[in-house]
């Protein structure tokens, strides 16, 4: 597998966890910090699509404008999302991974197995010390 990318925040845990757990099965992804370089409205539209979810499931809330921008109401479009992303990356949310499998966004990270290759027999767990896969590579929770 060599097209792996991830939507990145060195500062979420899950985040790290996630890349970690690529770099686990061998593979150097693309990373990118889409704080610092945000995936353009086609991007967004792609791989939320991609993932099957709506764009208003790909917004994150703690920590972001969503409630002052009003995006929990019923009503929002899809364009409106799309533009409140546009001006704030943050409230996309992350890790989203896409490989040659397809995208998903890995919340809880363990997602990412399922768009990698099967993993190489070695423990991991996360940061916080939680078992994710055992001494053969099978996943754990």
């Amino acid at each position: 597998m060599h097209n792996v990318t991830i939507y990145h925040n060195p500062k979420c845990g899950t985040s790290r966890n996630t890349l970690a757990l690529i770099r686990h099965a061998g593979i150097e992804p693309e990373i990118i910090e889409y704080l610092k370089t945000p995936p353009k409205r086609e991007t967004i539209i792609n791989m939320v699509k991609q993932a099957g979810l709506s764009l208003r499931e790909a917004l994150r809330e703690k920590g972001t404008p969503f409630l002052e921008l009003g995006l929990d109401q019923p009503n929002v479009t899809d364009t409106q999302i799309l533009d409140a992303l546009e001006a704030h990356p943050i409230l996309l949310n992350r890790p989203f991974v896409i490989t040659e499998k397809g995208a998903n966004l890995c919340r809880p990270c363990e997602k990412v197995l399922d768009l990698l290759p099967p993993m190489p027999p070695k423990a991991f767990a996360k940061e916080d010390g939680t078992p994710v896969l055992d001494e053969q590579g099978r996943r754990v929770i």
